[in-house]
């Protein structure tokens, strides 16, 4: 089934890659989005004007650069700046250089958390009405969208599954399993080979990614994180005590490298880029990466099932990520929206793809690598929107992805549920 037909209304926010999100938010709860363009309130500049454009995406810079150059050779009189920040700076400190205007005439997001402060802070200009979203796969745009406004526009698409090296699962003659048991024997015999069955950044990014696959066919619902942040739901009910208990296992078995909880992200997948390690916990857009290091690689995608084959309700994770907007606080909105009609443009968003291996939400879009193509795939399969992006609270979120940590660290995952739930009643009484 399409992904487009399995998004449901608690799905509000969406490989990559994959970060920690913002953990507070400023500016005034009652600070307002501003009008769309169609109210006639806002007007192009006359003269020459200079867009700031800020996201986290320091490896697209090369492909951006020649967009923006196209872009400006169609706008003569709008010259656009790009700045880039680390995305762990970015979730932190992009809302500061937000608020006060100086940059980020157009910005990304990610969904969730960091999307949720930003429209608390007023930041998003309504995008409601434009004539680029039409451009855009309506269904996978849904993360953009608050209290019946679209705010920004999820540029990319990504599965939050974990990648494995075809020619080495060829070698000891692997599929990808279809239950617990199936993955459990799998990396078993990786082990038994001198394999690392699983490469996880359990430093930085590797929980925050690793969680959605690992706990999609465990949750009750598909909105249990957004119960547990309202207080319907526990991090100790059954399903989370689960996913921790096998999370626990893999690194007691010896399925992740050594001192998995010390490696951070370009240490896990250097392990799988010199093919010392079988699979790579983290997602599709890691796949163009890994090639240019290692042009001999042949990748795709699996997720590990949990349950038995019959009870799996999902065969992978997706996320509309990298939002598009416009800050409320530009002071050349017209300007700033043309830029992102122009980015909307099947053209435009297909020379972005396909040079930077990022899959996108651009209709039409043709794709020419084989990771894209392979990352297209999945298109077909029943994938469940990431389930940490569920999670609009960046404490809450945090506790979550630290309850993993803690397990790897040797806790019982009873105690790090126990640990992670005082946090959420802590968020939930402020």
């Amino acid at each position: 089934m399409p992904i487009q037909k399995k998004f449901t209304p608690v799905l509000v926010a969406a490989a990559v890659s994959s970060v920690s999100l913002l953990a507070g938010c400023g500016g005034s709860p009652s600070a307002q989005t501003a009008p769309a363009a169609g109210d006639g309130k806002q007007a192009a500049a006359s003269g020459p004007v200079t867009l700031s454009f800020l996201h986290w995406r320091g490896e697209d810079v090369k492909s951006l650069n020649g967009l923006i150059e196209k872009f400006q050779q169609e706008n003569p009189n709008i010259k656009v700046e790009m700045q880039t920040m680390p995305s762990d700076q970015y979730q932190s400190g992009a809302q500061a250089k937000l608020t006060d205007g100086t940059s980020g005439d157009v910005f990304a997001s990610s969904p969730g958390a960091q999307f949720e402060a930003l429209a608390k802070a007023g930041l998003f200009t309504d995008l409601s009405g434009e004539s680029f979203l039409a451009n855009f796969n309506e269904s996978l745009i849904g993360p953009g969208k608050k209290d019946g406004k679209q705010l920004a526009v999820p540029y990319q698409l990504v599965y939050n599954d974990p990648i494995y090296n075809v020619k080495l699962f060829e070698k000891y003659g692997l599929t990808p399993p279809k239950d617990w048991d199936g993955f459990l024997a799998l990396c078993a015999k990786l082990k038994e080979a001198g394999v690392i069955p699983i490469a996880f950044a359990g430093a930085d990014i590797g929980p925050g990614q690793f969680m959605n696959t690992m706990v999609m066919n465990n949750l009750p619902s598909d909105d249990a994180f957004v119960q547990v942040g309202e207080g319907k739901a526990k991090l100790t009910d059954e399903w989370w005590v689960k996913t921790l208990s096998q999370f626990k296992e893999l690194n007691d078995k010896g399925y992740f490298q050594p001192n998995a909880l010390g490696t951070k992200d370009p240490a896990a997948g250097a392990l799988f880029i010199q093919e010392k390690a079988a699979m790579l916990a983290s997602g599709s857009y890691q796949l163009a990466q890994n090639q240019k290091q290692n042009p001999n690689l042949e990748q795709k995608l699996l997720a590990p099932i949990t349950t038995a084959a019959d009870k799996a309700k999902y065969e992978g994770v997706h996320t509309s990520t990298f939002l598009l907007a416009v800050n409320s606080k530009s002071k050349h909105p017209a300007e700033a929206k043309k830029f992102l009609e122009f980015l909307s443009r099947k053209e435009t968003a297909g020379t972005y793809a396909n040079e930077t291996g990022q899959n996108v939400t651009v209709k039409d879009v043709q794709y020419t690598s084989k990771e894209l193509l392979a990352a297209g795939e999945w298109s077909a399969k029943k994938t469940i929107f990431q389930p940490r992006f569920t999670i609009t609270n960046g404490e809450i979120q945090k506790a979550v992805t630290g309850s993993i940590q803690a397990v790897l660290g040797g806790k019982s995952a009873e105690d790090a549920a126990k640990e992670a739930q005082a946090i959420v009643d802590q968020q939930i009484k402020k």
